[in-house]
C-alpha cells in the first residue's frame, strides 16, 4: 500500500475581513475632524480678515482710522465719501475703462495665439513643430532683458500706445505647453472620424478639440485675464501719460507711494467733505476694493472649470 503525501501548497495569505477598509477610507476620529476644522478656519481667517479690513477701512471715517491706528477691524463710523470721490474722479474712472479694455482685448489675443500655437505643436506631422517647440522652451529660461524689450517696443512705435500693454506679454510659453499637452491627449479616434467626414484642421480644432478641452481653456483664459488685470509694469515702462494709466498703475502710484489722487483734494492728512473728513487711507483702500471687485465677481463662474482643469492636469500628466 502506498501512502499519498500532500504537496506543500503556497503559503497561506491573510485575507482581509470584509469590514476592514484601507486607512484612507476609515472614518476620521473626532480629533482629526477637529484639527481639519481648525486648519480650515485659520486659512479662512488669513484670507478673509485682510479683505474685511480693506473693505471696512474704505467705508471708515478719519476718526475711526485714528482710533484703530491704521486698518479698521471694528467699525466706529461709516461713510461712502471715499467712493463718491472715486466715481467723480475722471482719472480713476478712465483707468477702470483702460484696465477693462486691456483685459478683454489682451485675453482674446492671448487665447487666439495660444490655442493656434498649441494645436499646431500638438500635431505630430506639423511642419517644424519640434524646432519651434524647443525654441519656445529656450525662451522660458533665457530672455533678452528689459532694456532690449523696451528698445524694440519703442522702435515699433509702442511707447505711449495702449498696445504696448498687450503685445509684449501676449504669449506665455508655460500656458502653451499646458494646452499642447491637453490637445495631444485628445482621443485619436475622434479626430480620425472627423477627417473621414471631410473635416479640415480648422473644423477639427473648433468642433472636436476645443469642446473636449473646455476646462483647460477656461483655466488658461482665467490666468491671462488675471495677469492683464493685475499688470502695471508695462504701463510703468511704456505709458508716461497718467491719463492712459490702467487701474493697477493708479494704485501703485497713489496708494503704495502714498501720493494724493489728482482732482480729489485728498492729501495725506485727509480733506473735509461737508462735516466729515475723508481719510487718505480710506480713499486708498476704496481704490483697492474697487480693483478686487471684478475678480471676486468673475471667479465663481469659472471655478467649476478651474477645478476640473487642475484635476485633469494632475491626472493626464
Amino acid at each position: 500500500m502506498t501512502t499519498l503525501t500532500a504537496r506543500p501548497g503556497p503559503p497561506a495569505t491573510r485575507r482581509r475581513p470584509r469590514d476592514e477598509r484601507p486607512a484612507w477610507e476609515e472614518k476620521p476620529t473626532a480629533a482629526g475632524q477637529a484639527a481639519k476644522g481648525v486648519t480650515i478656519l485659520v486659512v479662512l481667517a488669513v484670507v478673509l480678515v485682510p479683505l474685511y479690513a480693506i473693505v471696512l477701512t474704505s467705508f471708515s471715517t478719519q476718526a475711526s482710522i485714528n482710533i484703530a491706528g491704521g486698518l479698521v477691524l471694528v467699525p466706529h463710523g461709516l461713510t461712502v465719501e471715499a467712493y463718491h470721490q472715486i466715481f467723480t474722479n475722471q482719472l480713476v474712472l478712465h483707468s477702470l475703462l483702460v484696465s477693462t479694455g486691456v483685459t478683454v482685448v489682451g485675453t482674446a489675443v492671448s487665447m487666439v495665439v495660444t490655442v493656434l500655437c498649441s494645436y499646431g505643436l500638438s500635431r505630430p506631422g506639423s511642419y517644424g513643430h519640434r524646432t519651434i517647440l524647443m525654441t519656445l522652451v529656450v525662451t522660458m529660461f533665457f530672455s533678452g532683458g528689459i532694456v532690449p524689450t523696451f528698445l524694440l517696443v519703442s522702435t515699433l512705435g509702442g511707447y505711449g500706445q495702449y498696445w504696448s500693454l498687450i503685445l509684449p506679454s501676449a504669449v506665455s510659453v508655460f500656458n502653451i505647453l499646458v494646452m499642447r499637452a491637453f490637445f495631444a491627449s485628445t482621443t485619436p479616434e475622434l479626430i480620425d472620424a472627423a477627417r473621414m467626414d471631410g473635416a479640415g484642421e480648422w473644423r477639427i480644432l473648433w468642433r472636436v478639440v476645443l469642446p473636449t478641452s473646455r476646462a483647460v481653456t477656461a483655466v488658461i483664459a482665467l490666468f491671462y485675464a488675471v495677469g492683464y488685470w493685475n499688470s502695471f509694469f508695462n504701463a510703468l515702462l511704456y505709458l508716461p501719460d497718467n491719463g492712459k494709466w490702467p487701474m493697477q498703475m493708479v494704485i501703485y502710484t497713489y496708494t503704495l507711494q502714498a501720493n494724493s489722487l489728482p482732482g480729489s483734494g485728498v492729501t495725506n492728512t485727509g480733506v473735509y467733505a461737508g462735516h466729515q473728513q475723508i481719510a487718505a487711507l480710506s480713499l486708498q483702500m476704496a481704490v483697492v476694493s474697487l480693483t478686487l471687485l471684478p475678480i471676486v465677481v468673475v471667479y465663481p463662474f469659472v471655478q467649476r472649470h478651474f477645478t476640473k482643469g487642475m484635476l485633469l492636469g494632475a491626472i493626464k500628466g
